[in-house]
């Protein structure tokens, strides 16, 4: 079975619902999990820029992430996501839904 594919299954298995509510629930609060999950970066407009602390950066402004919309990006790296569980999972090596439902926890999102 293919990545997507497995992704598919398990979204359609779980419902759509607790990615949905996760990331709604993050998006309000994005700067502040940014500031727990990265800390030591500066909010420039929309965007939230920081050290990646899943390796050696020595250069803020490489690891960014947009406060209104959950994108991130490691222009260093290429490593980049849409939503605050894609952050989430990267940030703590963790597959999609198991981002999101440690996310859920910490959010008291009930899923």
């Amino acid at each position: 079975m293919t990545q997507s594919c497995a992704s598919t299954l398990t979204r359609s298995l779980l419902g759509p619902d607790i990615f949905g509510a996760v990331n709604a629930a993050a998006l309000p609060r994005l700067e502040t999990l940014c500031r727990t999950w990265a800390p030591g970066g500066v909010t420039r407009g929309a965007e939230y820029l920081a050290l990646n602390p899943t390796r050696n950066d020595r250069s803020i402004g490489s690891f960014c992430v947009n406060l209104r919309t959950g994108r991130w990006a490691d222009f260093a790296t290429g490593d980049a996501g849409g939503d605050p569980i894609a952050l989430y999972a990267y940030l703590h090596g963790l597959k999609q839904i198991d981002a999101a439902r440690r996310l859920a926890l910490e959010l008291g999102v009930a899923t």
